[in-house]
């Protein structure tokens, strides 16, 4: 598997609406690590600004939108071992 990466952008969006979007990246897995912190909630980043956009709970806006939370920090994307989506299932036990 000698695929190549995409550098990380300095913003990324998971909302497909947004300029800020990239499938080639997201497809790749991306964790974001927030002032030492790992986060798995994070629905926008930008490095150069230092923030995140965070999902509040189940809460929705009228357009259906997940609520969000815009915080201030250090920003750490970086790509994880395994992308989200190829999880391999568990062997079973017999």
């Amino acid at each position: 598997m000698s695929e190549t990466k995409k550098p990380l952008p300095d913003r990324l969006s998971l909302d497909p609406r947004s300029p800020h979007f990239d499938e080639d990246v997201l497809m790749q897995g991306v964790g974001i690590r927030f002032n030492g912190q790992e986060k798995t909630n994070v629905e926008e980043y930008c490095i150069s600004e230092g923030w995140i956009r965070m999902a509040v709970g189940r809460s929705r806006d009228r357009h259906g939108n997940p609520m969000t939370l815009k915080m201030s920090g250090k920003v750490e994307p970086y790509y994880q071992e395994t992308p989200a989506g190829d999880a391999e299932p568990a062997a079973d036990a017999e």
